[in-house]
């Protein structure tokens, strides 16, 4: 690493921007135009190239595109995938609306050239063949994550993305419609995402990307990020009804209110039950409401707003000791705290509105709120602090989340180059109250508070990107600012005191891309991030290692071989100033010094008929610490090689559906890998069939019945009546076969 990397980072920027400007030729002909689907509205994304001069551009969120070294007489192709593709003959100096129409899904279509966040293309092909199913799969389709869960089922999932133990988010950047759903400074964990409040079958797109690149991402957005966006418009009003094994219900409800050339609006419901397969019931319930408006306004603006609430409860088996097992105290499925478990409610209310100021500059706008409570009683110790009264404790906050964003938006052509510019600034303030840490029995007596206090926390931003396209090559230097205030007020301490830090961090990023022709790119990204400590870490540190910042680097590439074939390929390295540990029992997160990580990813997208699909992701990662001597400086629960894959089936005679496995490998479970967490294979597969406008579906989990644990830990702890403590493997097992049979009517 250079001596100093933000400086060494911020020459290369100013130089390639230089350079790029230096190089730019006189002004040449000009091809404008828009693109619509079939209800007239954007269709962003969508590709649009000159056959003759090979130049190329794609399609803002607001339909509108520019292309250089366009003359009269030369054929454009317009395509997007799912759609149809058009060849065009080009007359004058914009194109009438193009407009394309649905298409079967062919791989064959498929355009390479997909930008610097490559790895949408790979969305858009596995959200065309295999359709999300349940909320635990969307975060799924991110090539390479795994998700555990560890307490019931209510709580957020575990995450693991390139050798990185996310815990629940702290490491990687999750937002809804530009809503963040990371919770810093959350009660049980840095950077908690809990998904549940977003119903699968809402959401349209899936953007994601791996490592520290791209400007638009700030806080936690280390390993990567997932930006999903909900429908604007329904197809159709459903009802669907779920039930399977463990007392498993699920009902949803999808309801389309009004549906008009200008105007949009839904309704979503979902309840969904289940006791799960352990001794002790779950008794989980989460219920969520959604509704959505979309107007298209006037000059092409365009207004919307959503409002969600989310409640859900559950009883937890927790992380059992392997031990307990062995020794035939409990069976896999049983608990040594049956009264685990908590509750947690969201509302969010979200308002968006892009105003055009002309065809190829508009204004973003997001503001959003959320109100949210969470409550969760946990044992990872069971007798070791308290063996009389043991060592339950309970996490809770009540928190208002308020942000705002505007984003200005703007394409123009520099001689042969087409240049886009996002310029933005916004906030956001997380008032988190009674953010409480408590040594507690049966859920009802409080023994102790440990730790009591409000925090106030602030994070004041604004980016640059730019995207400069000209020629085979694309070029993006972006730099991000970002100021994060940090107030707590402990309601333990004798008096009233506000502890108070701030600091601030500017984060570049170059990222370079080669298209040597339609079915082939190359691209190099160079990045500097960061993720922020939990405010009373961070306060009570005074001040040290609140941003600790990541700096990455990707090269790789996009490939078709063949028509019906996508290869997707990258070397990577990431270096982080300071890995965090969360200690849930303690409050705290502790620093865990430097590290680095370095692997490879490899992807494959194969249509092998009209009806048949492949998909799979393999990555390996080789991570140590940096600052421990060797044999002792592994980084724990770290994924070294993981591995999903599967086949999808796509409208074959009324049938779909799809057979998937997911596969990650032993890892050090403790810094010098004497205890290991053991890998898994599991195997899961849905069946559908289209009958008019009825649908049939069998969902199974775990086909095979295979053993496994979902989530692992090495943990010190002592049962009761235990002469001394042990430490070793907690876990909490996966789960073994289910099924259930789902019925949907679309009206």
């Amino acid at each position: 690493m250079p001596d100093d990397p933000l400086s060494f980072t911020m020459k290369i920027y100013i130089l390639i921007c230089s350079a790029f400007f230096c190089s730019v030729s006189v002004s040449a002909q000009t091809a404008k135009g828009r693109v619509i689907d079939e209800l007239s509205k954007p269709l962003e994304g969508a590709y649009i190239a000159n056959l003759r001069s090979g130049t190329h551009a794609h399609v803002d969120e607001t339909g509108f595109f520019i292309i250089a070294n366009t003359a009269p007489g030369d054929s454009i192709i317009v395509s997007h995938i799912g759609y149809q593709s058009r060849i065009l003959r080009y007359e004058d100096s914009s194109f009438n609306p193009v407009k394309l129409f649905l298409s079967p899904f062919e791989l064959s279509e498929v355009v390479i050239n997909s930008g610097i966040r490559h790895l949408n293309i790979i969305s858009s092909i596995d959200l065309n063949t295999s359709p999300v199913n349940s909320s635990q799969e969307l975060l799924r389709k991110v090539p390479g994550l795994f998700i555990g869960q560890h307490a019931g089922g209510g709580k957020a999932e575990q995450i693991f993305l390139r050798g990185f133990d996310c815990d629940h988010g702290t490491d990687i950047n999750i937002s809804v419609d530009g809503m963040p759903v990371n919770m810093v400074s959350h009660a049980h964990g840095q950077g908690y995402a809990d998904l549940h409040f977003l119903i699968p079958e809402t959401v349209d797109k899936i953007d994601f990307d791996k490592g520290p690149y791209f400007a638009d991402k700030g806080n936690l957005a280390t390993a990567g990020y997932v930006a999903f966006k909900t429908k604007e418009r329904l197809e159709s009003s459903s009802v669907s009804l779920e039930a399977g094994r463990f007392n498993t219900f699920r009902v949803l409800g999808l309801l389309d209110v009004l549906n008009t050339d200008h105007q949009s609006a839904y309704i979503a419901s979902e309840l969904y039950m289940t006791n799960g397969p352990f001794i002790a019931p779950q008794n989980f319930k989460r219920i969520n409401l959604m509704g959505k408006y979309t107007a298209w306004l006037t000059n092409n603006d365009k207004l919307s707003f959503s409002l969600s609430h989310f409640a859900g409860k559950w009883n937890a088996s927790g992380q059992i000791p392997q031990r307990a097992v062995d020794e035939g105290l409990i069976t896999r499925f049983g608990s040594i705290d049956s009264t685990e478990g908590g509750h947690t409610s969201r509302t969010n209310v979200n308002l968006q509105y892009i105003h055009h100021v002309n065809p190829y500059t508009f204004i973003k706008n997001t503001a959003y709120y959320s109100h949210y409570n969470f409550e969760l009683y946990s044992n990872f110790t069971f007798w070791l602090n308290d063996p009389v009264n043991g060592d339950q404790i309970r996490q809770k906050e009540g928190r208002n989340t308020t942000g705002f964003e505007t984003e200005l938006n703007k394409s123009l052509l520099i001689g042969n180059a087409t240049v886009t510019m996002q310029a933005a600034a916004g906030f956001r303030s997380d008032a988190v109250h009674n953010i409480e840490l408590s040594h507690t029995v049966d859920r009802k007596t409080t023994l102790q508070n440990i730790m009591l206090g409000d925090i106030d926390e602030t994070n004041i931003y604004s980016y640059i990107n730019t995207e400069f396209r000209t020629g085979k090559w694309l070029i993006n230097p972006a730099i991000r600012f970002d100021h994060l205030q940090f107030n707590y007020e402990d309601r333990l301490a004798a008096g009233f005191s506000t502890q108070s830090q701030s600091t601030s961090i500017i984060s570049p990023k170059l990222n370079f891309l080669y298209a040597q022709s339609k079915d082939l790119q190359y691209f190099i990204k160079l990045g500097k991030g960061f993720h922020s400590n939990d405010t009373r870490v961070v306060v009570a540190q005074s001040g040290r290692q609140i941003l600790p910042a990541a700096y990455g680097a990707d090269i790789g590439l996009i490939w078709k071989p063949l028509p019906r074939v996508v290869v997707n390929t990258a070397l990577w390295y990431l270096y982080l100033q300071q890995e965090f540990v969360y200690v849930g029992d303690e409050g705290v997160v502790e620093p865990g010094g430097r590290t680095a990580r370095k692997g490879i990813d490899i992807g494959l997208r194969w249509q092998l008929n009209n009806w048949l699909f492949f998909n799979g992701d393999l990555t390996y990662t080789h991570g140590r610490s940096l600052d421990d001597p060797k044999g002792e400086n592994y980084i724990p629960l770290a994924p070294i090689t993981t591995f999903t894959g599967g086949f999808s089936v796509k409208d074959k005679s009324g049938f779909s559906g799809s057979i998937k496995s997911r596969c990650i490998g032993d890892r050090p479970a403790n810094e010098d890998n004497s205890i290991a967490a053991k890998g898994y294979f599991v195997t899961d597969m849905n069946i559908n069939y289209q009958w008019h406008n009825i649908r049939f579906g069998i969902i199974t989990e775990n086909i095979f019945n295979a053993r496994w644990n979902e989530t692992q830990f090495a943990t010190t702890s002592r049962l009761y009546n235990e002469p001394q403590a042990v430490t070793e493997i907690h876990f909490t097992p996966g789960t073994p076969f289910n099924i259930r049979a789902a019925v949907t009517f679309s009206f």
